[in-house]
């Protein structure tokens, strides 16, 4: 059965449709990345700064994005990779976190340093680059809404986008109030609030990332009512090495050994379950080893 890797293509196909957009939005936010960390650093704004950090979330959202539709596909050919690379998804998820873990410490660090001696801030600079930056961020949106219904690697990379706008609002909200009233520390506590911004949502990242590679269940699925389901099968008498776990995202995977009564018929087993598992739980890709309640050994495991 290959449900979970038709599942997976359907959506990288749809993310190839969408390519040239994804593409164009990687270059445009790559270069305004670029342009607000060297005027951040000549401006001294850490506001500017902590949304140049927060824009490299969307940089290398939409790098994921872009090698999941290139390399998936060749790596489902390779015969040893026998699950494609379906994972490269959730490893680049976790280096992002690391890193934007990184960013937002060393921001809330150096902000609150700068609030009790706030340096000069270019503010002119910050509002033009900030400007600059909301804009290359709405089209990027523009250029990812199409496809974020279509493909969870291309929704990803327009959540980055959506949330970064907000980033960018607060740097333009603090230029002004900067150039009006003169009160520098608005810009190290803008800092403060962009780094704030991100950390939750990095744990939050980060936490799936990992629950995915210890192949932890999916949130919110009981594997006590899985095992009940399916012992509740007619002619199942027993049910062990029962393992749900996330392949990559929006693809839960299942195994289970289903032990039936003698004179029971197996196929009427294996189809009930596969239709329980898939109906009750959303799990397309389900490996069943039906057994004979004669049969022994197979419950010795102990992992």
């Amino acid at each position: 059965m290959a449900h979970d890797h038709d599942h997976g293509a359907a959506a990288l196909r749809a993310g190839a449709r969408h390519q040239g957009r994804l593409f164009a939005a990687f270059g445009l936010l790559f270069v305004f990345m670029v342009v607000e960390v060297v005027v951040g650093l000549a401006s001294g704004s850490l506001a500017l700064l902590s949304d140049a950090g927060h824009m490299v979330t969307d940089v290398l959202g939409l790098g994921m994005a872009l090698a999941a539709i290139r390399l998936a596909s060749r790596g489902s050919r390779a015969r040893h990779r026998t699950f494609g690379l379906y994972r490269l998804e959730i490893l680049a998820a976790l280096a992002n976190a690391v890193l934007l873990f990184g960013v937002a410490i060393y921001v809330l660090v150096e902000a609150v340093g700068r609030l009790s001696d706030a340096p000069d801030v270019a503010d002119r600079q910050v509002l033009v680059v900030a400007v600059l930056g909301l804009g290359a961020n709405l089209v990027a949106f523009v250029l990812l809404r199409g496809g974020a219904a279509e493909s969870i690697n291309v929704e990803g990379a327009y959540l980055e986008v959506l949330s970064d706008t907000l980033g960018s609002l607060g740097v333009i909200v603090a230029a002004i109030v900067m150039g009006v009233t003169g009160w520098w520390w608005v810009d190290p506590l803008v800092g403060v609030g962009i780094g704030l911004f991100i950390l939750p949502r990095t744990w939050r990242l980060g936490s799936q990332a990992v629950r995915i590679l210890v192949q932890a269940s999916p949130p919110g699925t009981d594997l006590d009512a899985v095992d009940a389901d399916l012992r509740a099968i007619e002619g199942v008498v027993d049910v062990h090495d029962l393992h749900v776990w996330t392949l990559t995202s929006e693809m839960d995977v299942a195994s289970a050994h289903l032990m039936i009564g003698d004179g029971t018929d197996g196929h009427a087993v294996l189809d009930r379950a596969q239709a329980l598992l898939r109906t009750s739980y959303g799990i397309d890709h389900a490996t069943l080893q039906v057994e004979p309640s004669s049969h022994e050994g197979c419950d010795d495991l102990t992992w």
